[in-house]
């Protein structure tokens, strides 16, 4: 067993470490599923070719069956598609020959909508030949699964295009066209529906964010009922729930202090491993990332469920078995471990089922209620190295590595290029429940984990102190990270949906605020040295 002051040694203990690492894998604040590649900012731009962008739905029937919507996005030019689906129209489709509709068609296209790949000439020469060629829209199939912007050219001063122009995932546009080469007859419609501003989804995940934090660092003394003073324990063990037993239950503790030093390697440590995930994503790979995840998902649900039912049932929390190898341990615990394995494993069995994103969002809660119990700050000195480190970390990986790597690493891992469809479950997700366009919003661990970690040192921090709820930190910190959280969402509406690195507007909002009050207050020497002298730190070279 780990005693005070040293590098904890508690499998528990380890994988917490383990995952707090893997949070630091793109936790990218996301609300858009469909990514739109930005590229039009330098373009040039005409009456004629001034539209505004938006993403379209392709309705698609094949031999009168309906299949699944696709999702396209609308050029600078043309005409714009309807908003509601009955004003649309159903238009067969059709094969331009040829297929890089760049040349006179040898085929008429009357009223149909046109099928043509990119390449070989500009968008608007292939729309001014599918126009000619009577066409009543056109399809262009990209040559990936991003959406671009289809732009004017210099040359183009003078366009007169009356048809809609829409870009397609190459995916959807390969199943298409070999649905025409096989000759069977398809028919689409194209509107595009209005996306709501907020959805309520949004304000259900802003919701569990929050209450996460305030939830993990209120755990201890509300909820497990013990002094805010005491470390953590992991209430499985008979000889921890033994209060008179006082040697015994310091070498049970399982507590890690991150210190400045160790914090700045994680960072780097987790740009390493960032990077390892953008060059070697593979599914193989994102499936490792399940299996920790189910894991500590298991280990967190069943902490979390032990402490809760021994807090509500006294005697439950009393009886105890020997097991081997293990030791004693109490027969609530024993219970209840397989059915928090049996709850991982069926999530992970059926996590791309329509409801799967409610098992995760519940193992993920449990697992950094549990981790942020097990990790802990000491002081202001190392929160503001763990979260400028951060701060850096996702504002480089984000906006500045596509100067060096031609595209955003953060975005590329987290939209899960070459994962053969399996997305990274280090995350809590929930369905945009009244958004015509469907798709989820997310917000990543280490958005949660990182910030959740000042805060419940501030609340530790008032405890000890004796300071009352307004006087003291936590209430305002807890708000400073509910309204940085807000301006994510603002920032993401006002950047197109675009992904954002979530620390940027989370740090100045807790650990800027944390100084300011503490400069205010005269209380910042004593949070930047708070407990040097009450324990002994974690040496260096420990971490």
């Amino acid at each position: 067993m780990a005693s005070r002051g040293a590098f904890p040694s508690s499998p528990h203990l380890v994988l917490a470490v383990v995952l707090l690492f893997l949070a630091f894998s793109p936790h990218l604040f996301v609300v858009a599923e469909d990514e739109i590649t930005h590229e039009d900012d330098d373009a040039p731009r005409s009456p004629n070719c001034n539209n505004k962008f938006q993403l379209v739905k392709i309705e698609n029937w094949v031999n009168g069956t309906q299949g699944t919507s696709i999702v396209g996005l609308s050029a600078r030019f043309g005409t714009s598609v309807p908003r509601l689906a009955s004003d649309a129209q159903k238009n067969s489709a059709l094969l331009t020959n040829p297929l890089n509709c760049c040349a006179n068609l040898t085929s008429k296209l009357t009223n149909s909508v046109a099928l043509a790949k990119r390449g070989d000439c500009t968008f608007t020469a292939k729309a001014k030949v599918a126009q000619l060629g009577g066409a009543a829209g056109l399809l262009v199939i990209n040559d990936n699964e991003d959406l671009y912007k289809m732009v004017c050219t210099e040359n183009d001063t003078s366009l007169n295009l009356t048809i809609p122009v829409v870009m397609i995932p190459k995916s959807a546009g390969d199943y298409l066209k070999d649905t025409l080469i096989s000759g069977q007859r398809v028919e689409v419609l194209l509107y595009s529906p209005n996306r709501p501003v907020v959805d309520l989804s949004a304000t259900f995940l802003w919701l569990m964010a929050v209450g996460t934090i305030v939830c993990a660092s209120l755990w201890a003394e509300i909820i497990a009922g013990e002094q805010i003073d005491d470390r953590y324990n992991q209430l499985t063990r008979k000889d921890q729930l033994n209060a008179g037993a006082e040697n015994r239950e310091e070498s049970e503790k399982e507590i890690l202090e991150i210190n400045a030093k160790g914090a700045i390697i994680f960072v780097i440590a987790a740009s390493v491993f960032l990077l390892l995930l953008f060059y070697f994503m593979s599914s193989w790979f994102i499936w490792l990332l399940i299996v920790l995840f189910c894991i500590g998902g298991t280990e967190g649900m069943h902490v979390c469920s032990v402490t809760l039912i021994s807090r509500f049932c006294k005697d439950c929390g009393q009886k105890t078995v020997n097991l081997p190898i293990i030791g004693e341990v109490l027969i609530l615990s024993v219970v209840v471990l397989p059915f928090c394995a049996a709850f991982a494993i069926l999530w992970a069995a059926n996590q791309h089922a329509s409801y799967s994103w409610i098992g995760q969002d519940i193992l993920g809660i449990c697992l950094m209620i549990t981790v942020l119990q097990m990790v802990r700050l000491p002081n202001i000195k190392v929160a503001s190295a763990l979260l400028s480190c951060a701060f850096v970390y996702d504002v480089f990986w984000v906006f500045i590595s596509p100067l060096i790597f031609h595209e955003s690493v953060m975005i590329a891992v987290a939209r899960g290029d070459n994962s053969g469809g399996e997305a990274i479950p280090m995350l809590l997700r929930i369905p945009r429940f009244f958004d015509p366009w469907g798709g989820y919003d997310m917000i990543g661990f280490g958005d949660i984990l990182f910030p959740g970690l000042l805060v419940a040192f501030s609340y530790r921090y008032e405890r000890s102190k004796k300071k009352g709820i307004l006087n003291g930190y936590f209430l305002w910190l807890t708000i400073g990270y509910a309204f940085g959280l807000f301006l994510t969402y603002l920032a993401l509406y006002l950047m197109d949906g675009h992904g954002q690195p979530a620390l940027l507007y989370l740090v100045p909002c807790t650990l800027g605020l944390t100084i300011i009050l503490g400069w205010l207050r005269g209380d910042l020497n004593d949070l930047w040295n708070y407990g040097k002298h009450q324990t002994s730190s974690i040496p260096a070279e420990e971490c």
